[in-house]
């Protein structure tokens, strides 16, 4: 039997890393984490930690993981998600205590950041999820993320409602997946190179219409107010995180439960599953899998519409060409990491997120890591995510293969 040390040997990279360069050799003095601030119910006092010490003990703990990790391997064992879960909050612990030696990190700003910046990326991950999980590879993500995010820009702008700019990124995006779907489905043309094609199309029209179309009446939406929910937005940390946010993030919030549940859930999440798996199947049992696979590649581009209106209405309050800078790709990724779950998706997301707001507080406490690293760590994450963790995945077993009846 083959085993499959890959992600063993990546944990112990990255666990000695973690005792030599952080803990051996790191900076002297005392890391701060501030928990709370100066609207909470009650005072969280600071975390005082040295250094050091704490990425040693740390880094002493991630290596007897990743020992525990290499003899479950050998058993013929698999590490289990959680535990890649924890590894990853203790050496990102670690990695913070030495990049702040002698500083003060506000942990709600860092998480608020984070959040907000995964918001287009869960978008675009629920969106692939649906859309592949019924058989239709979605490299066409970046693509119905911008179109979101235009379309929202110049209806909320032309209107002066934030609400029509919502429901224009998704029916932009839910267009944009169509036409995948067509082609892909009713013509049988190539999954792959459909979405590239689109990405670029899309890319190409925005750009254009930002240039020879839009103005400052066309192209001044403003952004979505932040609601607040009283008394839950006053408990230190979650407060900020969860109950303090703009609508586009509470609708975020609903749609990875809805679409989990859904999926794991109902009869019509158990039909498209099936179309996804084994589409002859399906369509033995009286399943129209052209009409399904219509339906979930449709609304998850109307998902990775709405991820791409947070671009302009919820944060920049403006579309700019080619504002997404790959981002689909990145919630692409997620996907892959998250194994086409939607729970799983929405913490890669969240961890993509993590690792790109973490690169500018980094520069903005001052920091000893090198300005190049910082602005390389976001991708060094994905690719390690991605390449060294993910280990052996296997999506929906028909997606990317077209299905002819008969």
């Amino acid at each position: 039997m083959i085993r499959a040390y890959r992600t063993p040997i990546v944990l112990g990279v990255i666990a000695l890393i973690v005792i030599v360069l952080f803990g051996l050799i790191g900076s002297e003095g005392d890391s701060t984490f501030r928990i709370s601030t100066s609207g909470d119910f009650f005072t969280v006092p600071d975390f005082v930690l040295p250094s050091r010490g704490t990425a040693l003990v740390l880094g002493i703990v991630l290596l007897a993981i990743a020992a525990a990790s290499a003899l479950l391997v050998r058993r013929g064992g698999r590490v289990r998600a959680w535990v890649l879960a924890v590894f990853g909050v203790l050496a990102v612990f670690a990695t913070l205590s030495w990049a702040i030696a002698g500083g003060t990190l506000p942990m709600t700003q860092l998480l608020q950041g984070s959040l907000a910046l995964a918001v287009p990326l869960v978008f675009g991950a629920l969106g692939g999820v649906l859309s592949e999980r019924v058989g239709v590879v979605n490299i066409a993500i970046e693509g119905q993320l911008l179109a979101g995010a235009f379309s929202s820009a110049v209806v909320a702008s032309l209107t002066g409602n934030l609400y029509a700019g919502l429901l224009a990124a998704a029916v932009a995006g839910a267009l944009v997946s169509l036409v995948l779907a067509v082609f892909a489905i009713t013509y049988i043309v190539d999954q792959v190179i459909v979405g590239v094609v689109l990405n670029v199309l899309v890319v190409g029209l925005t750009s254009f219409l930002h240039s020879a179309v839009l103005d400052s009446a066309s192209n001044s939406p403003g952004r979505l107010p932040q609601i607040e929910i009283p008394l839950l937005a006053q408990i230190p940390l979650l407060g900020p995180l969860l109950f303090e946010q703009t609508l586009i993030i509470y609708l975020m919030f609903i749609a990875v439960a809805i679409v989990t549940f859904a999926l794991f859930r109902t009869r019509w999440g158990l039909r498209l599953r099936a179309v996804g798996e084994h589409p002859q199947a399906a369509d033995t049992v009286g399943i129209n899998v052209a009409r399904t696979r219509f339906m979930g590649v449709t609304l998850g581009g109307a998902l990775a519409g709405l991820g791409g209106a947070f671009f302009t209405l919820g944060s920049v309050g403006a579309f700019s060409q080619e504002m997404t800078a790959g981002q689909g790709y990145i919630a692409l990724a997620a996907l892959i990491f998250g194994r086409w779950n939607p729970i799983l998706a929405t913490l890669a997301a969240l961890l993509f997120g993590f690792a790109r707001n973490l690169a500018s507080v980094l520069g903005i406490v001052g920091s000893p890591v090198p300005s190049q690293f910082l602005l390389m760590l976001p991708y060094v994450v994905t690719l390690i995510a991605v390449a060294g963790l993910a280990g052996k995945v296997r999506g929906p077993a028909a997606a990317g293969t077209p299905y002819i009846k008969g």
